[in-house]
């Protein structure tokens, strides 16, 4: 699977661009199993970075038509992610204050009202019905790396003392009314997904573990995409633990429901490892990057290593880059060569 990896391609104002559109059918071409879409905001309050690809609206749904049915063509799935930022939404992109479960000084980020929560929860689900209808075979929910789903779900961030906060329970509420009403809306055969991570921004890897399992038993997603950073470290929360953080995410009874995960797996082998502890599919980024057609070179070479960084800016435009995804990647540091 294509990772929903940020590139800030995209209109201002939430419309596909032909430079968004050529990046995600590259990797359709070079056989991804499922191209996922770069987190894409179902209100436009929720928009978390500039250039972002948005769903919030039918007046959208042209470029997102065009998207699926290109990415489908090639023979991948079809799968958006959607997304709000919350609190990490900058007021110079959004023109306001941020959204969050509770008051937030530090983010500059106001609390939601109950009638708000519930307009949130409502838009996630017109989301998905709007991907439907463009033709996606499926969207997966952001609940991970500190969106708003992340911030209701932790115990740090969240503080309210309504139904959507307190116990683990209620943090949860939102994410399970928004999976519950997604597959009620859009039906059995349409993909659902969530994605969650175990670490950073407030989460426990207990109490993602408990909220993954409740996810499967609920039968009501196909798909768990969990974002581990690092598939092959030790969890924060059980440093004298023998096993590494995907072996703990493997303890769940996945019953029918696909697990994927994402976190340093870059080499052919790297995937090959995690397959055979269990995975069903991998989710890849970097390596994404710099190979549009990586699942082909994996499957060719069981020894294949991508391409040494940095790489210079005409390597990444031939990988479908455009100059804003290339500028943008300069924050990894060592992945762009410095031009002259």
């Amino acid at each position: 699977m294509l990772a929903p990896l940020t590139n800030r391609q995209s209109y201002e104002d939430g419309q596909l661009s032909e430079d968004e559109f050529r990046w995600l059918t590259m990797r359709a071409k070079g056989r991804f199993g499922l191209v996922m879409t770069c987190a894409s905001h179902v209100q436009e309050i929720g928009k978390g970075f500039p250039g972002q690809l948005g769903i919030f609206s039918d007046n959208l749904t042209e470029g997102h038509t065009k998207l699926a049915k290109a990415i489908k063509a090639e023979g991948s799935l079809a799968v958006i992610q959607l997304h709000h930022a919350g609190m990490r939404s900058p007021k110079d992109v959004i023109g306001e204050k941020a959204v969050c479960p509770s008051d937030s000084e530090k983010h500059n980020a106001r609390a939601l009202s109950l009638k708000e929560v519930k307009e949130l929860k409502n838009d996630f689900i017109a989301a998905a019905v709007r991907a439907k209808r463009c033709g996606y075979d499926g969207v997966e929910v952001h609940g991970a790396h500190g969106y708003i789903l992340t911030q209701f779900l932790s115990s740090e961030i969240n503080k309210r003392t309504d139904d959507y906060g307190g116990s683990l329970e209620n943090r949860s509420r939102l994410l399970f009314e928004i999976v519950d009403g997604i597959r009620n809306q859009c039906g059995l055969e349409f993909l659902l997904g969530v994605r969650l991570s175990p670490e950073r921004f407030g989460m426990k890897l207990s109490e993602i573990k408990l909220i993954s399992q409740q996810l499967i038993d609920s039968n009501q997603i196909d798909f768990l995409d969990i974002s581990l950073w690092d598939c092959f470290k030790r969890p924060e929360e059980y440093p004298e633990s023998e096993l590494s953080l995907l072996e703990h995410i493997l303890q769940l009874d996945y019953k029918n429901v696909k697990l994927t995960v994402a976190g340093k797996i870059e080499t052919a082998k790297q995937v090959q490892k995690v397959l055979d502890l269990g995975v069903d599919f991998v989710t890849i980024g970097r390596s994404a990057i710099l190979h549009h057609d990586f699942p082909l070179k994996v499957m060719n070479h069981p020894n294949f290593t991508p391409i040494e960084t940095p790489v210079t800016e005409s390597y990444l435009k031939n990988e479908g880059l455009s100059d804003t995804f290339i500028t943008y990647m300069r924050r990894w540091d060592g992945f762009v060569e410095e031009s002259n």
